[in-house]
């Protein structure tokens, strides 16, 4: 059965106390509103629409890859009137799914059991039972338990109140019944609006089935309004993929106090100490340790590698078995082979780094392709950039750099060859040579020292 699918993305948000659109605000590192449309995306034969209001280009731009029929809501008034905004682009079989695009956290799984009990005479209703449903529309049913009618809180009399399954607002409708239901819809309600809620009283009265499905927790209905209530779907979310990531076999030293702001795909007995943040896509394979505080963002790491505290790590590969940190940072582009060490305070920046090698600390290198077993001594640095352009230091196999060098791109260092410590090397350096550039020592007698005036 064809679908289409609308999110309805046009409030104001006010609350939000924010000069960006309540639905862009970001969940896991990705708005809201994207949230719902890649989700939305899941369900096959679909056809989605986005109802955009306040800031609605900033929504437009945002979302503009999920090749949306973008519709305007100016003026709004209700969630019946967004539709009614979106009826002349529905098709004219098939049902429409109204969904939220500060929901996010509605997941594929229970849309598909939605959609699974779809038929041209039937409206699937998504519900829940809540101890508190203050705020929420309540789900009226008669002696039979068939649902006839959803009554907003401001508009429910006492025993109505007293009702605890409520509207998520979420629901699937035929079509051929919802283009005939959303041109009756009136506004004389308490809020004067043109409530959604009201066609399910018409689905009654028309002999429409109406059967609920309800959602794996509350947290996967739940809106945001605030940045409060924001906050806690990001713990809710934290709190699912922590669960996600232990049950597949990684171990989380406190599983209250990691991030994932993308996806994160861990390979069997990997550590993860606290306060570490994942962003866009990061793989680690087996048996990697990550030590507390650290920061990974887009990158690969090899089995059994090992990355100590307060490091990170941005757009790169590293091999099997490396040492990394702590306090190293690895920029875009560097790639580390199997075995390869990266000690404190060393910054890499499009650098390869080849087998064994070691750059133990203080240092940055930028730039470089280098070869296997290469030694790097503290505080060495590669000069790659002139002011203009960008150029390239390579290094090859078995090379050993002393302290304190630096080596002024573009330049060749040749196989088996030694760096004085303190040198400014500036041309090639051949295979097992020697090399060293600097001052030669002057020691000066009763040098007077000088003295503040």
């Amino acid at each position: 059965m064809t679908q289409d699918i609308v999110i309805l993305a046009a409030g104001k948000g006010s609350r939000m106390k924010s000069a960006f659109s309540k639905v862009l605000h970001k969940v896991g590192g990705t708005a809201m509103v994207r949230r719902v449309l890649t989700t939305a995306s899941t369900l096959p034969e679909s056809k989605l629409h986005l109802v955009v209001g306040h800031q609605g280009e900033q929504v437009e731009a945002n979302c503009q890859d999920f090749s949306a029929n973008i519709v305007w809501q100016d003026n709004p008034q209700g969630t019946g009137d967004a539709l009614r905004r979106v009826a002349p682009y529905l098709q004219a079989d098939g049902a429409t799914l109204t969904l939220y695009g500060d929901v996010p956290l509605i997941r594929s799984s229970t849309l598909a059991k939605m959609t699974a009990l779809s038929t041209p005479n039937t409206l699937v209703l998504l519900t829940i039972a809540l101890d508190n449903p203050t705020g929420y529309g309540r789900i009226v049913r008669d002696d039979q338990g068939k649902v006839i009618a959803i009554v907003e809180q401001k508009d429910a009399s006492a025993s109505q109140l007293a009702i605890k399954e409520v509207n998520t607002g979420i629901l699937l409708a035929p079509n051929k019944h919802l283009q005939t239901w959303l041109a009756s819809l009136t506004n004389y309600n308490a809020q004067g609006e043109y409530y959604l809620t009201d066609v399910i009283a018409m689905a009654a009265r028309d002999g429409v089935d109406i059967v609920t499905v309800n959602p794996e927790n509350e947290a996967e209905v739940a809106g945001v309004n605030d940045r409060v209530q924001l906050a806690a779907l990001e713990r809710e979310l934290q709190k699912q993929q922590a669960i996600y990531l232990m049950q597949n076999g990684a171990t989380l030293l406190d599983p209250s106090r990691i991030d994932v702001r993308g996806e994160l795909i861990t390979g069997q007995d990997v550590i993860i100490d606290v306060n570490c943040v994942f962003e866009g896509k990061v793989v680690l394979g087996n048996g990697v340790e990550i030590g507390p505080n650290c920061h990974l963002k887009d990158c690969q790491i090899g089995d059994n590698t090992v990355i100590k505290s307060n490091t990170l790590i941005d757009d790169s590969q590293v091999g099997e078995s490396c040492d990394i940190g702590p306090f190293a940072r690895l920029r875009p582009g560097t790639e580390l082979s199997n075995h390869a060490k990266i000690g404190n305070f060393v910054e890499t920046k499009k650098a390869r780094i080849g087998e064994g090698s070691k750059v133990n600390h203080l240092s940055y290198i930028g730039d470089t392709d280098m070869g296997a077993n290469v030694n790097v001594g503290a505080g060495t640095i590669t000069c790659n950039y002139d002011g203009v352009n960008k150029h390239l230091t390579q290094v090859a196999d078995n090379v050993f750099i002393g302290s304190n060098t630096s080596l002024v791109a573009p330049v060749h260092i040749a196989e088996g060859a030694t760096i004085a410590a303190g040198s400014t090397i500036t041309k090639q350096v051949g295979e097992k040579q020697l090399a060293f550039a600097r001052a030669r020592q002057t020691n000066k007698d009763n040098w007077p020292r000088p003295v503040k005036k």
